[in-house]
């Protein structure tokens, strides 16, 4: 099961096609284990325009969602007292780290500097 990051999405959105081929195969291989979170779709909606609403909306739906409950955060909280100063990671990432680690999925980012409470086989 994969989890994809949010700047994955953003590269499928704007049209690239090497991502957009990727998700294809992925949504394949996993037989659609494919998630994100709340999180993914916060930080998209910071930065729609007006018309794109209901073609990211139809995006969004083809993609399973992770709920952030107490345990999620508080696995957050402890991947940002132990990494936010050294490493930057901020709130959102911390909760993507969390929600990956704990229903056991693969994170699939461009950005794995944002996430160094993970290990190099918890990533796509």
């Amino acid at each position: 099961m994969i989890l994809v990051d949010t700047d994955i999405i953003i590269w499928i959105l704007r049209g690239n096609e090497t991502f957009r081929d990727a998700l294809k195969k992925m949504v394949i291989e996993t037989k659609g284990d494919i998630f994100i979170t709340p999180i993914q779709f916060a930080e998209i909606y910071a930065g729609i325009r007006p018309n794109e609403e209901k073609r990211i909306e139809k995006f969004f739906s083809s993609f399973n969602i992770i709920s952030i409950d107490k345990d999620t955060g508080r696995l957050a909280g402890l991947f940002m007292k132990q990494y936010g100063k050294s490493h930057h990671v901020t709130l959102a990432d911390a909760l993507i780290a969390a929600s990956s680690e704990l229903n056991h999925f693969k994170l699939w980012t461009g950005n794995r500097k944002h996430y160094p409470m993970l290990e190099e086989g918890q990533f796509v």
